[in-house]
């Protein structure tokens, strides 16, 4: 064997020998390290797991009478434009411009100096043609009694055709006597309905007549209509209810621009007679008292439409109703054995922080308001007082103690 053959094995000797030396290291350390690790006493327990803190809340029957609201336009009963029935100088005018003017007022005084010289003329026409039927009366009853040897048949006819005539006469000029008379009386333009009188076109001394176009405008103001859209199957909804005798009796109330709510409450007036083929709805029409004038015509407001008896609905707070993945909603219920469980529920919109539990869960059932996060089925839960973030109901506190 040559030299570098012995360097070789003496070579692989080596490292064997070193490789044996680090394992033998390591097991002795190990065997140092568990002889010195702190070792757990089996006389000492664990300390239990907290179970979770819960506020609950029972379910309770509450009156629930969320209104239904709807966006609707105020409008007079009725409204006015004033128009000169005859031409003439304005002599009058009784009124000021925003006032409250009342059915049968006069509001303008026309010159009506031609109109009366035309009724007198009228009545002087009427008093000839009534003199003129008197004579010719009186000559008819003579030719009818005159013997027949002295008058002719033609001389009878023209008599009797006289005395018709002049009774024509006398019914022409009663006539033009009423149409002088109307003319005359139409010089004074009188207010046809009781509201609120607007801005005058016209002036002491102008010049009017019916082709001008309107004095002035009067729109009643009290009580005051309320219109709204309702849709085509709300109103087929409706009306088979009513049909029925089965339509609820319905509270109208409005809210107005600024926020405040109307101090009046409505009354149904009529429906109107024609869908809306753009729209699809049909105009509903309340009629409101506005005494104070805070319904102006043309005001857009809105309109709160609820039960005047609302039933009685188990509801739980708002915060107890959670949104699952899936779209559903869901609470979370305290068992007997003061374990939790959750329920897919249906509810109905929130009122006043409660919301209505249609299925799902029991009147008395009581259902977490708070701390819902840490839950899961089947855990059991510690349940403390709810605080004034948990409860909207200030007076609840929770009867149950852990």
């Amino acid at each position: 064997m040559d030299n570098s053959e012995k360097k070789s094995n003496a070579s692989v000797v080596g490292t064997a020998m070193g490789v044996l030396v680090l394992v033998a290291a390591s097991v002795v350390g190990g065997w140092v390290a568990c002889d010195l690790w702190p070792k757990e006493d089996p006389k000492i327990a664990p300390p239990p797991q907290q179970k979770p803190s819960v506020a609950v809340m029972p379910v309770a029957k509450r009156t629930y009478n969320l209104p239904e609201r709807f966006v609707a336009h105020a409008e007079p009963v009725q409204e006015v434009e004033l128009l000169p029935q005859v031409d003439g100088y304005i002599k009058e005018i009784l009124f000021k411009e925003g006032d409250i003017v009342k059915a049968g007022d006069v509001l303008y005084v026309l010159d009506g100096e031609r109109y009366e010289a035309i009724v007198n003329q009228r009545k002087a026409d009427l008093a000839a043609a009534e003199a003129e039927e008197r004579r010719s009366i009186r000559y008819w009853e003579r030719m009818r009694k005159a013997d027949a040897r002295g008058v002719t048949e033609l001389e009878r006819d023209n008599a009797e055709a006289g005395a018709q005539s002049a009774k024509a006469a006398v019914m022409q000029a009663k006539a033009n006597l009423i149409v002088a008379e109307y003319d005359l009386k139409k010089t004074r333009v009188i207010a046809p309905i009781s509201g609120q009188i607007g801005k005058t076109s016209a002036h002491v001394g102008d010049y009017v007549s019916p082709s001008k176009g309107a004095l002035a405008r009067i729109v009643q103001v009290d009580p005051m209509r309320v219109s709204f859209p309702l849709t085509d199957r709300a109103y087929v909804s409706w009306r088979n209810a009513r049909l029925k005798g089965k339509a609820p009796d319905y509270r109208m109330r409005l809210v107005l621009p600024d926020g405040s709510e109307y101090h009046g409450e409505g009354k149904w007036a009529f429906d109107d007679n024609t869908m809306s083929k753009d729209t699809a709805t049909i105009i509903m029409r309340l009629e409101f008292p506005n005494p104070d004038r805070l319904l102006v015509p043309n005001t857009y407001v809105t309109l709160l439409v609820d039960d005047k008896a609302p039933p009685e609905i188990p509801c739980v707070p708002q915060q107890a109703v959670m949104d699952l993945p899936s779209g559903d909603r869901a609470l979370w219920v305290l068992r007997d054995d003061m374990t939790v469980e959750q329920r897919v529920v249906t509810v109905g919109e929130m009122s006043k922080g409660f919301m209505p539990v249609y299925k799902g869960v029991s009147t008395g059932e009581k259902v977490v308001i708070s701390g819902v996060s840490k839950l899961a089925t089947g855990m059991a839960v510690m349940v403390v007082e709810p605080t004034d973030n948990d409860d909207l109901n200030p007076e609840y506190k929770s009867p149950v103690k852990d």
